[in-house]
């Protein structure tokens, strides 16, 4: 059970990193924000999933 808490725990920090690149990417494109908005909403997406699952998998770590 630590190990699926480390792997969250990591998670939830790793992959804020990854807007660090793509929204500037994003905007930096002809089209801007327009086209690549979808880009930025699914890139936001996957940081949601991490954060329950701490909480969860915290309180059942003793």
């Amino acid at each position: 059970m630590t190990v699926a808490l480390q792997s969250a725990v990591f998670a939830s920090i790793a992959i804020p990193f990854i807007p660090v690149i793509g929204v500037p990417a994003v905007f930096a494109s002809p089209d801007g924000w327009s086209s690549g908005k979808n880009v930025v909403f699914s890139g936001a997406t996957p940081r949601i999933g991490p954060v329950p699952l701490v909480g969860i998998l915290n309180s059942s770590v003793s």
